[in-house]
């Protein structure tokens, strides 16, 4: 997988080895946490890599002139939640789809009845998007600070990103640790923020499940409005031609995002049968037009 992910040969997996890359040795075959893989691959600047090429394909949209972003789209969504080492029946709590506020619709989507083992939410799901950038300039100037920075985005763990101080500590950042820690600082500012979980849609057709938050601070006009600071960071990555993507995730709302009930650090879903292992919860979104 190694070699496939980041287009080299053995002789360079081994250099890799030796420079301090970890793996764990199982039966006498390497094995690579694929997070470590992604993060080599992504800051290689071969251009040829798995985690390049995904890269360039997924934000292609970022590029393109955002009106077809601020558009109705509707999006077929189903969840699968799986409660590993289940104890029996028992109620499942979801962190939906929370549109409305944002003027999307949800047409279906019955929270999931008590059951064992696992349990599926299914909904039509439609979002829009509208401008409304940041009003307050301090606001803006805590995001351009933070944007500033020099955090690289990386593949995380979920669990490791919502300790949001020590992955900072360590020039890193990703879209749960960046929310935690900017609405941590527009509180400190004065002004009601939360880091808010979601899906970002249209991914390889719904086949890959990415963690997504944003921002969500109540700016001095009293209106709230979403900062999607890592989706910012990554776009001016691929090219300049992405400003007006980057401006757009500075408050405004754009439909390529669900948000969820969800706050930044929590799971979307939990199973209150007493298992003592975390609910597996799997999207698949996929445009229905």
């Amino acid at each position: 997988m190694a070699q496939e992910m980041l287009r080299c040969e053995p002789a360079e997996i081994d250099r890799l080895v030796d420079a301090g890359l970890p793996f764990e040795d199982r039966a006498g075959e390497r094995f690579f946490d694929p997070n470590d893989l992604y993060n080599l691959g992504m800051y290689s600047n071969r251009t040829n890599t798995q985690p390049e090429l995904a890269f360039r394909m997924l934000f292609r949209f970022a590029g393109r002139p955002v009106e077809d972003l601020l558009r109705e789209k509707a999006w077929d969504f189903r969840v699968h939640l799986e409660c590993v080492e289940c104890e029996g029946v028992a109620p499942w709590r979801f962190e939906a789809p929370d549109v409305v506020r944002f003027g999307g619709r949800v047409a279906g989507g019955a929270a999931p009845e008590a059951s064992a083992g696992s349990a599926e939410y299914a909904a039509t799901i439609t979002t829009t998007g509208a401008r409304t950038p940041l009003v307050s300039t301090e606001l803006r100037r805590l995001t351009r600070e933070y944007l500033d920075a020099g955090y690289r985005w990386q593949m995380i763990p979920v669990a490791m990103q919502a300790d949001h101080e020590l992955v900072h500590a360590l020039g890193a950042t990703s879209c749960i640790a960046a929310s935690l820690h900017l609405a941590e600082r527009f509180r400190a500012a004065g002004y009601r923020a939360e880091a808010k979980r979601g899906w970002f849609c249209g991914v390889l057709g719904g086949a890959l499940d990415l963690p997504h938050a944003c921002v969500e601070v109540e700016d001095e006009d009293g209106a709230l409005r979403t900062v999607d600071i890592a989706k910012a960071q990554l776009a001016a990555r691929l090219s300049p031609d992405t400003g007006a993507f980057q401006e757009l995730c500075v408050g405004s709302i754009y439909n390529k995002v669900i948000p969820s009930t969800a706050s930044g650090n929590a799971s979307f879903g939990r199973h209150e049968c007493g298992s003592p292992l975390p609910v597996q919860v799997r999207a698949d979104i996929r445009a229905a037009r």
